[in-house]
């Protein structure tokens, strides 16, 4: 069957790469992510990645402590860059084409970010990387995968959550009574302050239509099942009775 989708942007967590770590990168973990991102293009859908850096640095954090918050945020994007380019060494090994992206420039390592050029690497079927955030402080990389979601004209836009498998009305891992939603609009998730994303990247998506699918990306093959069309975890649209 073809793919149900086109054109894809993925957010991924730094959080991702840690695996049972408590910090840092899990190679092994890595490796197998590449895996699932390489069966995502083998079938034909173009992909964007905007990863985060929270398994490294997380700016708030050090701001809570004392830093100054734009240094802090600066750090955090620098750390988002490391991640990318563990993950276009994975991918890379699995015979995947990838191009890293940012929006700070460090040309020695990286391509700086241009919309057109970024488009047309996905044209081409090259996993394109986005690192570094939007390049502002105070701005997190939700924020910069709605808005690079938008720019690129991505069909949707999947978040992939560390073992949480869609939206709930609670914290599952704190709550057993929390509920998931399986369809839920972006303004009732900013009513209910659900946490899908930062409240201005969920606007940002709300303003300009763009849905949303929340999902456990840590069991193997769920981005398959996504793109064959199949109801995984929870997507996040305009009105109720939309699909995508």
């Amino acid at each position: 069957m073809p793919p149900s989708y086109q054109r894809i942007l993925l957010k991924l967590s730094g959080e991702a790469l840690m695996g049972e770590q408590a910090f840092g990168i899990d190679p092994t973990v890595a490796t197998g992510l590449a895996e699932q991102l390489g069966r995502v293009l083998k079938s034909g859908v173009q992909l964007g990645i905007v990863i985060g850096g929270g398994n490294i640095w997380r700016g708030l954090s050090a701001a809570s402590k004392g830093m100054d918050r734009a240094t802090g945020d600066y750090m955090g994007m620098i750390a988002t860059v490391l991640n990318a380019m563990t993950l276009q060494d994975a991918l890379e090994k699995q015979n995947v084409e990838t191009r890293v992206m940012t929006a700070i420039e460090m040309r020695d390592v990286a391509e700086p970010y241009i919309r057109r050029r970024a488009i047309r690497h996905m044209e081409k079927g090259r996993v394109v990387i986005l690192a570094a955030g939007t390049g502002n402080p105070f701005f997190t990389t939700d924020t910069a995968a709605a808005l690079r979601a938008l720019e690129l004209d991505v069909d949707v836009l999947m978040m992939a959550k560390n073992r949480v498998d869609g939206v709930y009305s609670s914290d599952p891992r704190t709550n057993a009574d929390a509920t998931l939603y399986e369809h839920i609009t972006h303004q009732e998730a900013l009513e209910k302050n659900l946490r899908v994303m930062d409240a201005s990247a969920l606007a940002l998506c709300r303003d300009n239509n763009l849905p949303i699918i929340v999902f456990d990306m840590s069991k193997n093959g769920t981005i398959d099942r996504l793109l064959n069309g199949e109801s995984v975890g929870t997507l996040v649209s305009s009105t109720r009775n939309e699909h995508v």
